[in-house]
C-alpha cells in the first residue's frame, strides 16, 4: 500500500490536514452565504479533490451531494484534460444527465495549480434558491427537465473573463429571480473553493509536491481497506427488500422502490431491479445521484464515523439500476425531487441489511426531504423563502430515533424563525413544535416529527412543495410499530384545505398555512420497553423512576416493621 511508504508521522499530519481543510472550506461556503436555504439550512458542501476527481475530503454536510462528486467531475474532466487547464480557469456544471443530481445544486471545481501543474481540485456545491424554471423556487409541475430550470453542461470558464462582470456572471444575473442572494452564494462557494486551494498549496510548500500527492492515494487506499473489512464482517448472501413513495404525484398509485444486496466476501453490489418505472413529475433521481443514495447508507450501517468518506471507500461496492427507472430516468425527465425517491432506495437497503446484520441498521424514518418554498413578487422584485425540513428518525437497537431532523441523506439544519423574521416581510411563523406521539411505538420509539405554521401577511403568495409519506407511513422493524404521516393543509377563514404531498397553491392574506411532518418507525416488540428503560438507566449509574419508587416503597415497609 502507499501509505506503507510514507513516515507515519508526515502521513498522519498531511492527511489530517487535508481532512481539516475540507472542513475549513465547508464552514467558508457556510458562513459567506447570503441566501438562508445555504447559510441557515447549511444545503451546501465541500470537498478537495486529487488531479483525477478521487474524492479525498469533505467536509460533514450533504451526504447525496458529495458521495458521487468524483462522478460529476469525471464528465468536466473529459472534456477538459488537466492539461488544457490555466491558472483561473474552473468548471460549472448541474446537468443532471452529465452527471450532476438536480438544477439547483450547482458545482463549481477550481484546479490546484503547484509548480505549474495540477494536483488536484477544490470543490463546492450549493442549492441555489432561483435558477429560473416555471415557479419560483421550485415548479411542482415541471413536465421536462427543461421547465425546471437554467441547464449548465460541463464547461469550463475563467475568473477573471467569465466571472467578475464577465458575459457567464451576467447570463445567471439575468435568468434568476433573487440576483443578489443566488450571486452571492456563487461567490460564497468561490471563496470556499479558494480556501480549500490554498491550504493545499500550504501543505506542498511545507512538505513537497510529491508527499502531498502520495498522502492523497494512501488515504483512499485506507478507507479502501476498512470499508473491506467492514463488508467481510456481513454473512455472504443476497438480501431483498422494498419501499414505497406516496405517488407520483398525479397518480394515486404507490412507487415500488426495490432493492437487492449482494454480500460476497469483501465486495457488495446493490441492485435496483423490479423498481418501479420513470414517471411524468419530479421524482425522479438521475443515477449519479442513486448511486451516492446507496453509498452514504452502507458507509453509515456498516462502518464507524473515523473511516474518511472518500472515493476510497466505493472501491468494493457497484450500484445499478434499470435505464428508463425512476432510479435511472432517460432525457429529458424532470428529476427535482430526486431525494424522495433516493430515500426510499436508503430504506430498502436498510431493510434489505436487517437480514443479515439487524444490530448495525436503523427503522424507516420520515426520510423524506419536504422542500417547502413560499414566494411573493413586490414592487422591490422577488422574494422567495425555501427550507428544507425533515422529520423524526426510525430508531436503532438501542437507542431511539432523532425528533425533528432531516432526513440521512440530506442533513440540512434548522432555520431559526429569527432568520426567517429578518428576511421575509409577507409571511411569519405563529407556531413551531413537535408532534407528541408521532413517532412509532416500540422497544426503542421513532423520532417525533413536527408542525410549522405561517401566518400569510400579504396577497398573492404562492406555495409549492414536494414531500412524501402523507398516505404510506414509516415501518419498524422487529415489532416496531409505524410512525405517523405528514399532512399540509390551509386554513382560509376556517375552511381547511388540504395539499397532496406535491401540490401549489396561490395564497391570500389572513391564510394559515400548515405543515406537519412524520415520524419514524420503531425498533422491538413495544412490551420490551419499560424493561429495556430500566436496564439502561441502571448500567448508567442512575436511578429510574421505577426503580426509584421500589426503593422507596421498600422504606415504607422497613420502617412500619420498626
Amino acid at each position: 500500500m502507499t501509505q506503507d511508504l510514507l513516515d507515519p508521522v508526515d502521513y498522519a499530519i498531511i492527511s489530517q490536514s487535508l481532512i481539516a481543510a475540507a472542513r475549513e472550506m465547508g464552514a467558508k461556503l457556510i458562513r459567506s452565504a447570503y441566501s438562508t436555504v445555504l447559510r441557515e439550512a447549511r444545503d451546501g458542501s465541500a470537498a478537495l479533490l486529487d488531479a483525477d476527481g478521487n474524492t479525498i475530503a469533505q467536509a460533514e454536510l450533504i451526504p447525496i451531494q458529495l458521495g458521487t462528486i468524483g462522478h460529476v467531475f469525471r464528465t468536466c474532466s473529459e472534456r477538459y484534460p488537466n492539461e488544457t487547464l490555466v491558472p483561473g480557469d474552473f468548471f460549472v456544471i448541474n446537468d443532471p444527465y452529465s452527471g450532476g443530481q438536480h438544477l439547483q445544486d450547482i458545482f463549481l471545481f477550481h484546479p490546484i495549480f503547484v509548480e505549474g501543474k495540477v494536483i488536484g481540485f477544490s470543490a463546492s456545491v450549493a442549492h441555489h434558491l432561483d435558477i429560473s424554471g416555471g415557479d419560483p423556487g421550485l415548479n411542482i409541475a415541471a413536465p421536462d427537465i427543461y421547465a425546471e430550470g437554467l441547464i449548465l453542461p460541463p464547461l469550463k470558464l475563467n475568473m477573471e473573463r467569465d466571472w467578475r462582470g464577465g458575459a457567464f456572471e451576467t447570463l445567471l444575473r439575468a435568468n434568476v429571480r433573487v440576483p443578489h442572494q443566488t450571486m452571492g452564494d456563487f461567490d460564497a462557494q468561490i471563496a470556499a473553493n479558494a480556501i480549500g486551494a490554498q491550504r493545499v498549496v500550504e501543505l506542498a510548500g511545507r512538505y513537497g509536491v510529491e508527499k502531498v500527492v502520495r498522502v492523497m492515494a494512501a488515504l483512499l487506499d485506507y478507507s479502501e481497506a476498512r470499508m473491506r473489512a467492514a463488508l467481510k464482517e456481513i454473512p455472504d448472501g443476497v438480501y431483498i427488500a422494498e419501499d414505497f413513495i406516496d405517488d407520483d404525484g398525479i397518480d394515486y398509485e404507490p412507487l415500488k422502490i426495490r432493492a437487492a444486496v449482494t454480500i460476497k466476501g469483501d465486495t457488495a453490489s446493490i441492485a435496483f431491479d423490479g423498481t418501479a418505472a420513470q414517471v411524468r413529475r419530479n421524482l425522479n433521481a438521475p443515477f449519479a445521484a442513486t448511486v451516492s443514495a446507496a453509498l452514504c447508507c452502507l458507509k453509515a450501517a456498516l462502518t464507524s464515523p473515523d473511516i474518511p468518506f472518500n472515493g476510497g471507500a466505493f472501491r468494493p461496492i457497484s450500484v445499478t439500476a434499470p435505464k428508463g427507472s425512476i432510479l435511472n430516468p432517460n432525457h429529458p425527465a424532470p428529476v427535482r425531487a430526486r431525494l424522495e425517491v433516493c430515500s426510499r432506495a436508503w430504506n430498502a437497503i436498510m431493510k434489505a441489511l436487517s437480514q443479515a446484520v439487524p444490530e448495525k441498521v436503523i427503522s424507516c424514518g420520515f426520510d423524506t426531504t419536504t422542500s417547502f418554498v413560499l414566494s411573493h413578487l413586490g414592487e422591490k422584485g422577488w422574494s422567495v423563502y425555501l427550507e428544507v425540513f425533515g422529520g423524526g428518525y426510525g430508531a436503532a437497537n438501542d437507542t431511539d430515533g432523532c425528533d425533528g431532523v432531516d432526513n440521512p441523506l440530506s442533513n440540512c439544519s434548522n432555520t431559526p424563525v429569527e432568520a426567517l423574521d429578518q428576511d421575509f416581510s409577507f409571511f411569519r411563523v405563529i407556531d413551531y413544535s413537535l408532534r407528541p406521539d408521532s413517532g412509532g411505538r416500540g422497544c426503542h420509539r421513532g423520532g417525533l416529527g413536527f408542525t410549522r405554521s405561517f401566518e400569510v401577511l400579504k396577497d398573492d403568495v404562492r406555495i409549492s412543495l414536494y414531500s412524501d409519506r402523507f398516505r404510506l407511513a414509516a415501518e419498524g422493524l422487529f415489532g416496531g410499530e409505524k410512525g405517523e404521516t405528514g399532512y399540509c393543509h390551509i386554513n382560509r377563514g376556517g375552511e381547511i384545505i388540504p395539499l397532496r404531498s406535491k401540490d401549489a397553491f396561490d395564497l391570500r392574506r389572513g391564510d394559515i398555512v400548515t405543515l406537519a411532518t412524520g415520524g419514524g418507525g420503531g425498533y422491538g416488540e413495544p412490551r420490551e420497553r419499560s424493561k429495556s428503560l430500566v436496564d439502561e438507566n441502571l448500567e448508567d449509574g442512575v436511578i429510574s423512576l421505577i426503580a426509584a419508587r421500589t426503593w422507596f416503597d421498600t422504606q415504607r415497609v422497613a420502617e412500619a416493621a420498626h
